[in-house]
């Protein structure tokens, strides 16, 4: 797959597509129909996705709190998997913020990308003040000679980016992956933590958040795809996200431990898909205490991930 940074100065080979619009944060089941239909209006032209980088509403409003469902490079990787050949992350400032809907449609998806079609939810808005519709982007499509296809409202509401935060928020991992249609995951680069684990036999891989949401705190089981370096492909551990309140008051932690596994994870991009919700974060008297729950931590991780299936 091939990402763009600037719909602007784009080689020839990069016009053309046809792309599915939208700010595409998590990649659910409603997006992935999106992209199918982008797919399916021209099938001899590239799959593209539109977006955009930083999301909108961190723009707009940077004192919200991370709520991204994921970061832009397990993004790229989930819609590379979905078949999209072209990813246009088109800089999102205030000149962008500021352009009229109808300048949208003309400079940027005629005369910058050059498409052949866009594909869009009926709820997608674009534009200073979010004035441009989907009917009317299809009117300006036919001016500008894309065509363009709007797609109503799937899953009865639960496909959506905000229910899927509700349901992450809520250490829910079934209701999220029914949604995303895949475990919701944490991805980064792994880190250099504090090395406690290794102290209590349970060497960790250490995540920072980022601009991801964080989850509800607590002790999940999951599952891990390291996506580079000699340790590369999927290990099953248990993660724990909170503030280690045994140990005192930390910022939110993300520490995950494989099972099985031996080796040096420090600078892997790895995404640790959060499979089912142990138990909420605890504080112990002890550190033989902690170690005792641990385990117990780590046989219900073991039977949670030999018993997981994606809910429909």
């Amino acid at each position: 797959m091939e990402i763009y940074r600037s719909w602007t100065g784009l080689d020839p080979v990069a016009r053309g597509a046809s792309a599915a619009l939208g700010n595409f944060d998590g990649v659910h089941r409603g997006h992935q129909a999106l992209i199918a239909r982008a797919a399916e209006a021209v099938p001899d032209a590239p799959l593209g996705v539109i977006t955009f980088e930083p999301h909108p509403r961190a723009f707009f409003r940077p004192e919200t709190a991370s709520f991204r469902l994921m970061s832009g490079s397990e993004r790229a990787r989930v819609l590379a998997g979905l078949g999209v050949t072209r990813l246009y992350e088109i800089g999102f400032d205030a000149a962008l913020a500021g352009m009229a809907a109808e300048a949208f449609a003309a400079e940027v998806l005629a005369g910058g990308l050059g498409l052949a079609h866009v594909v869009v939810g009926a709820d997608f808005r674009f534009g200073k003040g979010r004035a441009g519709t989907p009917e009317l982007l299809a009117t300006w499509g036919a001016e500008h000679g894309f065509g363009v296809t709007v797609v109503p409202m799937l899953g009865e509401g639960a496909w959506s980016s905000t229910r899927v935060r509700a349901a992450i928020a809520d250490g829910d991992c079934a209701a999220a992956a029914a949604a995303l249609g895949r475990w919701h995951g944490v991805s980064g680069q792994v880190s250099k933590g504090d090395q406690r684990g290794r102290d209590l036999g349970y060497p960790t891989a250490n995540l920072s958040f980022g601009d991801q949401i964080v989850p509800r705190f607590g002790v999940y089981a999951a599952r891990v795809t390291v996506h580079d370096g000699p340790h590369a492909g999927t290990h099953d551990g248990v993660a724990s996200i909170g503030e280690r309140p045994t140990f005192g008051v930390n910022a939110p932690n993300f520490e995950v431990h494989l099972f099985d596994f031996s080796g040096d994870l420090y600078g892997a991009e790895i995404t640790a898909a959060l499979v089912a919700f142990l138990r909420p974060e605890e504080r112990f008297d002890s550190v033989e205490a902690l170690i005792v729950q641990m385990d117990r931590d780590s046989e219900a991780a073991r039977a949670a991930l030999a018993a997981a299936e994606i809910p429909l």
